[in-house]
């Protein structure tokens, strides 16, 4: 009886020494959060020529397109769209509730209270919660990587955005909008493996259209959706197509390559590609903090998304005992 252990095998049975294809995988998933969160910092620039609208009527109008954009997605690719089933129901509404409608309530109301940077700085707290409460959840101790990495980013982006006045109302938005903004990403990840990231962001986004309906026609009134102009439903469309479905299926997909930690840190590049756009869109040039914070930033990403060597240990030794094949011989 001879033993022989054959290399590491990629996904569709081919040779993989070293694992090379979950490098790439990780890689891959990288570069979605990456790009979804620069679409994300995009919508700064946008955000700014809607600041007349009737803002919640717009959002509910926005997510009501990116439905639309998705289900037409589907219908070109034949992606199927995953009914949920019993709990799903409830995680897949948490995500709507809290990742989208609170969260634009918070800043819309923040706004009035604070100025941008502090609700900015509350979002670029969010790698944090989202290294530390799945940790907390499953009793695991964090990556020490990841968390270094999300202390660094976190600061960064401090830095990046700045502070600014504030009152007690004001602190109170931005905590809103820290806890909506990490409950966008951990609620979804239960969901994830069987609905997918186009299961959870279709049916996260038509659940907050109906969320952004009722308090629109409430707070604004049924007629709030006549006074939209050209430039405002542009504005939606941008934010339909680019911030919500082009950015919501990167990110979900990241974070099912990832896992939330990981991809959580880069959650700060939000701020630093809100500062780039600013230049090309609105010719202001970023300061010298600016440049600092962006620095920061990408040290803490060079930090975080390193694979912890116990990690790399754990993934070899799953590989080759899942590969190990006994052949039998004379």
């Amino acid at each position: 009886m001879t033993t022989e252990t054959l290399p590491d095998l990629a996904d569709d049975g081919t040779a993989d020494p070293g694992g090379a294809a979950s490098r790439r995988g990780t890689l891959l998933g990288i570069v979605f959060a990456a790009t979804g969160m620069v679409c994300v910092g995009s919508s700064v620039a946008v955000s700014a020529a809607i600041t007349d609208a009737p803002l919640f009527t717009l959002q509910g109008v926005r997510y009501a397109l990116a439905a639309l954009l998705l289900l037409a997605v589907a219908r070109v690719t034949g992606w199927r769209v995953p009914r949920p089933r019993g709990r799903e129901w409830l995680w897949l509404a948490g995500v709507a509730t809290a990742g989208l409608v609170l969260f634009n309530v918070g800043v819309v109301r923040g706004v009035a209270h604070a100025e941008p940077a502090v609700i900015g700085v509350a979002v670029a707290a969010v790698p944090m919660l989202l290294a530390v409460v799945p940790a907390v959840a499953t009793r695991t101790l964090p990556a020490r990587t990841v968390i270094i990495g999300a202390m660094v980013v976190t600061a960064g982006a401090v830095v990046v955005e700045g502070f600014g006045r504030t009152d007690a109302a004001g602190v109170g938005y931005a905590l809103l909008v820290l806890v909506c903004e990490a409950g966008f990403t951990l609620l979804a990840v239960p969901v994830l493996p069987r609905l997918g990231a186009f299961g959870v962001s279709f049916h996260s986004v038509w659940m907050a259209t109906v969320g952004m309906a009722v308090i629109g026609v409430t707070t604004e009134g049924p007629a709030a959706v006549t006074t939209l102009d050209t430039g405002d439903l542009l504005a939606a469309l941008h934010l339909a197509a680019v911030v919500t479905t082009l950015a919501f299926l990167l990110w979900f997909t990241a974070v099912k390559r990832l896992g939330s930690g990981r991809a959580g840190l880069l959650t700060g590049v939000v701020p630093v590609a809100a500062a780039a756009l600013g230049v090309p869109l609105n010719g202001i040039v970023p300061g010298p903090m600016v440049w600092l914070g962006t620095a920061v930033v990408a040290l803490g990403l060079l930090i975080g998304l390193q694979e912890s060597p116990s990690r790399r240990v754990g993934t070899r030794r799953l590989g080759r005992s899942r590969r190990r094949v006994s052949r039998a011989g004379s």
